[in-house]
C-alpha cells in the first residue's frame, strides 16, 4: 500500500493514507509518519477504527507515553487506562455526566487554546486523537500553526519573544472558566512549570510560538502586563490564516505535534449528544526552560 499525504491547507494539516494502525508499522512506515508531522504538524488518518491496545501500541512508535489522565479526575472514576485523556462526555458507568459534574467541568479547559501537557516539565510530543464516536453538529477540534505565525511576527517582537520564560499550570487555564476549588494535593500537583516561549523544533529546524492557555504568567514581567501581552500573542496566532479545522468522521485518528502546534475543541450539545474521543500522548524530548528551584 503506498502512502501518500494530501495537504489541508496552505499552512498546516495532511491527509495521509496507506497506513493501517490497527497492524505493527514497519520502520519505513514510522519514519513516514514523522516526515509528514515535521511538514504539515496535523495528519489525518481516516478509517483507522482501532483498539485501545491498538491505540497505545501505535502511539509507542513516536516514544514514551505520557499519563493522559487528568489530574482532577480521581483513579477510581476513570473509564480508560491511564495512558488515555478521556476526551468524552461520558462516565464509567457509560451515562453522559451531568451539567455540574466535576469531570465535565475540568474538560471545558479543552475548549480553551492549548498545548497538551505545557503545565508539566516535559510537556507533549504528538498527541493521537482517536474517533471512536463522534457528533453530528460541533465539536470539530481546531488547530493553530504556531510555526507560521511566528513567522508572521514583526522582528521587533521576535527579537522580544526570543528569551521570554512563561509559567504553566493547569490551575491557571481552568481559573478562566471560573474553575476554582482545589484540594491542597491537587494545588500541588499543579505548582506552575516553566518554558521558552519561543523554541525551534528538533528535526525541522522551524521556530514557534509556544503559547497556551495554561500560562499564567511570564518570568520577571508584572501579571497583568504579562497576561496583557500573552493575550496579544494569542489574538495573533489563532487568524483563521493559521487555523484548520476539523470535522470528525467516525473513526479518524488524527495527530499532532504540540511542539508546533496549539488546538482546542468546540462547543457541542453534550447533554443531549454523545462523544466518545480518546487521546493517547508522547513525551517531548525534555524540558524547553530550567525550573524554579523547589
Amino acid at each position: 500500500m503506498t502512502i501518500q499525504v494530501t495537504p489541508i491547507t496552505p499552512h498546516i494539516g495532511g491527509r495521509m493514507t496507506g497506513i493501517d494502525v490497527t497492524a505493527p508499522l514497519t520502520q519505513e512506515q514510522v519514519k513516514a509518519v514523522d516526515v509528514g508531522m515535521d511538514k504539515y504538524a496535523v495528519l489525518v488518518l481516516p478509517g483507522q477504527a482501532i483498539s485501545d491496545e491498538q491505540q497505545i501500541a501505535f502511539t509507542r512508535n513516536f516514544g514514551p507515553l505520557q499519563n493522559g489522565a487528568n489530574a482532577t479526575v480521581k483513579r477510581p472514576e476513570l473509564r480508560l487506562d491511564p495512558a488515555f485523556a478521556d476526551v468524552s462526555n461520558i462516565g464509567k458507568d457509560g451515562l453522559k455526566l451531568a451539567r455540574d459534574d466535576r469531570r465535565r467541568m475540568a474538560s471545558l479547559g479543552n475548549r480553551l487554546w492549548h498545548s497538551d501537557a505545557s503545565f508539566r516539565v516535559i510537556p507533549a510530543r504528538y498527541s493521537i486523537l482517536s474517533g471512536r464516536i463522534v457528533v453530528s453538529e460541533g465539536g470539530n477540534t481546531e488547530f493553530a500553526d504556531m510555526r507560521a505565525a511566528y513567522d508572521a511576527l514583526d522582528a521587533r517582537t521576535k527579537e522580544e519573544v526570543e528569551n521570554l520564560i512563561t509559567e504553566h499550570s493547569q490551575i491557571f487555564s481552568r481559573e478562566q472558566l471560573g474553575f476554582t476549588e482545589y484540594l491542597p494535593d491537587e494545588r500541588a500537583m499543579m505548582k506552575p512549570v516553566r518554558h521558552r516561549l519561543v523554541r525551534t523544533h528538533p528535526t525541522s529546524g522551524r521556530k514557534s510560538l509556544f503559547l497556551s492557555a495554561h500560562i499564567g504568567g511570564i518570568v520577571g514581567w508584572p501579571r497583568p502586563e504579562a497576561m496583557s501581552f500573552i493575550r496579544d500573542l494569542m489574538e495573533h496566532a489563532t487568524q483563521p490564516q493559521f487555523v484548520y479545522s476539523h470535522k470528525w468522521t467516525q473513526h479518524d485518528l488524527v495527530i499532532w505535534d504540540n511542539r508546533a502546534t496549539m488546538h482546542r475543541v468546540r462547543r457541542y450539545d453534550d447533554m443531549n449528544m454523545v462523544r466518545d474521543l480518546r487521546r493517547t500522548t508522547t513525551k517531548s524530548d525534555g524540558p524547553t526552560a530550567e525550573q524554579e528551584a523547589a
